[in-house]
């Protein structure tokens, strides 16, 4: 299959060009900048990119992640997330390719239990309102799927930043009120080459089974990497100084079926990374179990570190 992946040096982007690559597909991966790099903003450079590779179809992960950055400029947001996703679908039908669009659970307000793929959007952050834009510029024969809390092998998440942090021995601080689910690359890139080989399309959620808050999830990952959990401390999202620009979903669980009748299968619990050797990234061993004291069911939220960014772009 001919394939082009955008973002392809992000999280998402860099391990499921190496998949693609692995699996025999022909793969073109777009990324912004540097000479010939994808500018989503200008019609005429998605069109050219898109044209000279000739997909199939078009994995587009690329979009501007920065949650809090999107609030402080939602035109921006649109331009790259909303706009430019419509200039990657009219690039798409022309060249005859189907998208893929990766999507995420910061479509939702996050006040129901769980998010299942039938459930009405309700965004209530820019960020939120650029990614749903951007879902309404595909078409029937196109796929959005949404995921959360990605995780993956190259570039900063959760958690390196955690790592880093319980590392330096000074206690931290995860918001214990937020909910949701820790999606590793690992298990994403796997499930994203599917719905294009499939030619599957609608909506699609996939996220790792295991269900956390930020709080929850930080200690997982500081008890996995062999340190005290206890230097984690739990704080509510209203407590944080200062407070974030954007507000997040209190509570944002992705569940669905698509990958599941699709012959996929649901993505499985999930992991907690736990470093291997020096020089590799760090990387997640099997079964994140919820810690035993949280009187909800565990989630990352770590909006109090200005450097953790949610990025697949």
């Amino acid at each position: 299959m001919r394939l082009v992946i955008t973002g392809a040096r992000g999280q998402v982007g860099t391990q499921l060009v190496d998949l693609a690559r692995e699996r025999g597909h022909h793969v073109v991966g777009l990324a912004h900048g540097g000479s010939g790099g994808l500018e989503l903003t200008d019609p005429g450079s998605v069109r050219a990119a898109i044209e000279a590779a000739s997909p199939e179809v078009i994995v587009h992960a690329a979009a501007w992640t920065d949650v809090d950055g999107c609030e402080l400029d939602e035109d921006r947001a649109m331009a790259v997330n909303a706009e430019g996703t419509g200039h990657v679908v009219a690039a798409a039908r022309a060249a005859g390719a189907r998208v893929v669009l990766v999507s995420t659970d910061y479509v939702f307000g996050g006040h129901a239990p769980d998010h299942d793929e039938t459930a009405t959007v309700d965004p209530r952050s820019a960020y939120g309102r650029s990614k749903v834009a951007g879902e309404q510029a595909l078409g029937g024969e196109d796929a959005i799927v949404r995921t959360s809390w990605v995780c993956g092998r190259h570039g900063p998440n959760a958690v390196r930043t955690v790592l880093r942090l319980a590392q330096r021995g000074a206690p931290l601080r995860f918001v214990d009120d937020q909910i949701g689910r820790p999606t590793f690359v690992d298990d994403l890139a796997p499930a994203l080459l599917h719905v294009a080989e499939a030619g599957l399309s609608g909506t699609i959620h996939a996220s790792n089974a295991t269900t956390l808050s930020w709080h929850g999830f930080a200690r997982a990952i500081v008890e996995a990497a062999g340190l005290d959990p206890d230097v984690v401390e739990p704080i509510a999202t209203g407590d944080l100084d200062p407070p974030r620009p954007a507000t997040r979903p209190a509570r944002s669980v992705l569940v669905g079926t698509a990958l599941d009748r699709s012959g996929h299968g649901s993505l499985p619990d999930g992991r907690v990374a736990r470093p291997a050797r020096r020089r590799d990234p760090p990387r997640a061993p099997r079964a994140l179990t919820p810690p035993p004291h949280p009187t909800t069911p565990p989630t990352p939220t770590h909006p109090n570190h200005p450097k953790f960014r949610r990025s697949w772009s």
